[in-house]
């Protein structure tokens, strides 16, 4: 680490559970980011300012009008570019350090290359098929995974580490045949801190576990209501009849 990183990183350093190890251990990181939307926007801000190393970030949308109430890595400057080229050049402001990668929409084989060069993947998508692939290839390659959704005034996070023995998944929380229809903040509405909440949540969660400190919220399911402020949380135990997880035992 350089004068420049020690100047920058210094109040991470201050903190005895992060100190240089843990800081040296985020700048060697390699972070993939599926989504560069709400969530995905204050995922990637706080991962690169935090120092970061790679930050690798897929999505095969373009910037819109709509999408700048809660998309803060995006400027009404960029309307019409494609988010990942967009978020390339906000994180370059954030810190010129961190080698940020523009990624198009995963199918299965470039999704599997993808996570397997990873060292920690957050879910920022807004689909079912998406979440589920992602988590298939997560159980698949053993790569810890922070899911976060958001919709209307409700959130949540879900934090899982195939690494752990008897881990649940993300289809042991919803399984891939019962899932309900997919919400789209462009029927329903979202609030747009909303998705700040838990982009934020998702970036904290990543940095506990790649720094290897704290006690990340692995195996919790944590739901966000912003109407009353409140958090609610749950254990989610790996499902005995799950077929990801019993495919990879």
């Amino acid at each position: 680490m350089n004068d420049q990183q020690l100047l920058r990183y210094s109040r991470h350093i201050l903190v005895d559970e992060i100190g240089i190890e843990g800081q040296e251990k985020l700048l060697n990181a390699h972070a993939l980011i599926i989504g560069a939307g709400g969530l995905g926007s204050p995922a990637a801000l706080y991962l690169a300012s935090a120092g970061v190393g790679t930050l690798s970030i897929a999505d095969g949308d373009t910037v819109d009008l709509s999408n700048l109430q809660r998309q803060i890595l995006h400027t009404e400057a960029r309307i019409g570019e494609a988010k990942t080229q967009s978020a390339q050049q906000a994180l370059a402001i954030t810190n010129p350090d961190c080698n940020v990668r523009s990624l198009p929409r995963l199918e299965t084989q470039s999704l599997l290359a993808a996570v397997s060069e990873a060292d920690i993947i957050l879910d920022c998508s807004d689909n079912f098929t998406t979440r589920y692939a992602l988590n298939r290839a997560c159980v698949m390659l053993k790569k810890p995974l922070v899911s976060g959704a958001a919709i209307k005034l409700t959130g949540q996070l879900f934090v899982f580490d195939p690494r752990q023995p008897q881990a649940p998944c993300y289809a042991c929380l919803y399984p891939e045949d019962g899932h309900d229809e997919d919400l789209r903040c462009a029927t329903t509405g979202i609030l747009a801190p909303l998705t700040g909440v838990i982009g934020c949540m998702q970036a904290v969660e990543a940095i506990k576990l790649i720094a290897g400190f704290g006690q990340p919220a692995t195996g919790m399911l944590q739901r966000y209501d912003a109407l009353s402020g409140t958090w609610r949380r749950s254990l989610v135990h790996q499902e005995p009849t799950c077929p990801v997880c019993q495919a990879h035992v």
